[in-house]
């Protein structure tokens, strides 16, 4: 697990990628602009661009940020990160902003091939993380398996999530995952 490097994000560019999340929750990816986020932030251009200077830098942060989020997570979760614990943890932590912001970064990463590189970095610590609680657990093929609870695990929210068709059956399919992940890996 990376290490985080939060400290060197001021609290003043902590709260400017608060707001850029929002921007892209509330509005989508495309809503995203160094203008429309200096509006938003109650600053001019010029001062935004002090913060970040190109939009390839504000980008950068924001996936750092979201990295460095999701490394915290693992830590308040603690050890062991069994595949169950993995996918609870999954399925249950901040489900509001995963709902709102993944899958606008999802679609993001299609036309913004600098956000595709970074969230693959991402990603890669959460198949590692997964593939290795497989291998703790016995499994013989641990990377597809990894994949493929990757896959379940990820897209829940694409159907499931707040606003989406299906959002009434969200507590029926967290459990059918979890049931089908605690009969497939028992402890």
């Amino acid at each position: 697990m990376k290490k985080t490097t939060d400290a060197v994000i001021s609290e003043r560019q902590k709260q400017i990628l608060h707001i850029a999340l929002e921007i892209i929750a509330d509005e989508g990816y495309s809503s995203l602009t160094m203008r429309h986020l200096a509006r938003a932030s109650d600053m001019k251009l010029g001062a935004l661009q002090y913060h970040f200077r190109t939009w390839e830098a504000l980008m950068r942060a924001m996936v750092e940020y979201l990295g460095n989020e999701f490394r915290e997570l693992l830590i308040r979760w603690g050890e062991p990160l069994t595949i169950q614990r993995i996918a609870k943890m999954m399925l249950t932590e901040d489900a509001q902003t995963q709902d709102r912001v993944w899958p606008q970064l999802w679609a993001m990463q299609q036309v913004e091939p600098l956000v595709s590189d970074l969230l693959k970095d991402i990603y890669e610590e959460y198949l590692l993380l997964l593939e290795t609680a497989l291998k703790a657990a016995g499994n013989s093929s641990p990377r597809a398996e990894a994949l493929c609870l990757m896959a379940l695990l990820e897209s829940e929210v694409l159907f499931t999530g707040q606003g989406r068709p299906w959002e009434s059956d969200r507590s029926a399919m967290h459990k059918a995952i979890l049931d089908f992940i605690d009969i497939r890996y028992r402890e």
